[in-house]
């Protein structure tokens, strides 16, 4: 996880105009609540988890998506049940969680894969997610081919086991092959009603892209959003939602079409209190969008 953060940070991307998007008219979706990827807390939550994760429920969050989790380490050291009675006990779920997958496309070996099924149904989650992709795996058109196969594998060993398998995009999915992208080739080649996408807008709107063509193009498969803002003067790094460059009100009447499940937030940096920050995105989105 931290190795693909590191590789983000150095992309050093061009940077992208404000994003205004036109309405189609379409229905807000039915996502009713407000989530919250743990790595945003990622410093807080190895010294301090049970703390951590409080913090969160009383910043308004009701669900989180979780990262990192290996057999070894757990849950920031909390085995899979006793991080879902932390969650339980402060009101709050994990519908989804970020498994580090490559080894699974880049082999097929399902050991690793197994252990994190385990351990996302132990707490009580419909969707692992990919979260990244390793450069090795992603060197050609022919590669990204092979990654929409083994994303076909890994959802039916998915839902074998009563969940759903999703796939959570950056901006190199959008790095163009001829006239299709790394993004095209797993949409058209994975399974659309096994294969889900979680979008993360920021990176969308940073690699120059439309979220609700996406969305038009590919209606239902967009279930979980990443809800991270660009800031106003420098668009690599991210701020609180809705003071960024990002018009989500105009995205958000979309959700519907897009499949929106569940929406959540993620801010990889700060200017202010981390805590406020969260505090901030969450009673904006609660206020303005749900």
């Amino acid at each position: 996880m931290n190795s693909r953060r590191t590789f983000i940070k150095q992309a050093g991307l061009a940077a992208a105009g404000a994003m205004v998007l036109p309405s189609l008219g379409f229905a807000a979706g039915p996502a009713k609540v407000v989530g919250l990827q743990l790595y945003s807390l990622r410093a807080q939550l190895p010294t301090d988890v049970a703390g951590t994760i409080a913090k969160v429920a009383k910043a308004g969050y009701k669900e989180v998506e979780t990262f990192g989790y290996s057999a070894k380490d757990k849950f920031w050291g909390l085995d899979p049940k006793a991080f879902k009675t932390l969650l339980s006990n402060n009101g709050l779920t994990a519908p989804s969680g970020h498994y580090g997958m490559d080894k699974f496309i880049g082999t097929g070996n399902a050991e690793e894969l197994k252990t994190y099924i385990e351990a996302a149904n132990t707490i009580g989650s419909s969707y692992i997610v990919v979260p990244y992709l390793g450069d090795n795996l992603r060197k050609t058109q022919d590669d990204w081919k092979k990654v929409a196969a083994r994303l076909n594998e890994a959802s039916a060993i998915c839902k074998a086991s009563g969940l759903n398998l999703a796939y959570h995009n950056h901006h190199f999915e959008f790095i163009k092959y001829g006239e299709t992208t790394g993004y095209d080739i797993l949409l058209k080649e994975t399974d659309p009603k096994a294969v889900q996408f979680e979008m993360d807008l920021y990176w969308v709107v940073r690699s120059g892209n439309d979220p609700v063509k996406l969305f038009t193009d590919h209606p239902g498969r967009f279930p979980m959003w990443h809800v991270k803002d660009m800031d106003k003067v420098d668009n690599t790094i991210n701020t609180e939602v809705g003071t960024g460059k990002i018009d989500f009100k105009a995205i958000y009447k979309h959700a519907q079409q897009a499949g929106l499940k569940h929406l959540i937030v993620e801010q990889e940096n700060f200017a202010i209190d981390p805590y406020v920050s969260i505090k901030q995105s969450a009673n904006y989105i609660k206020k303005a969008l749900l």
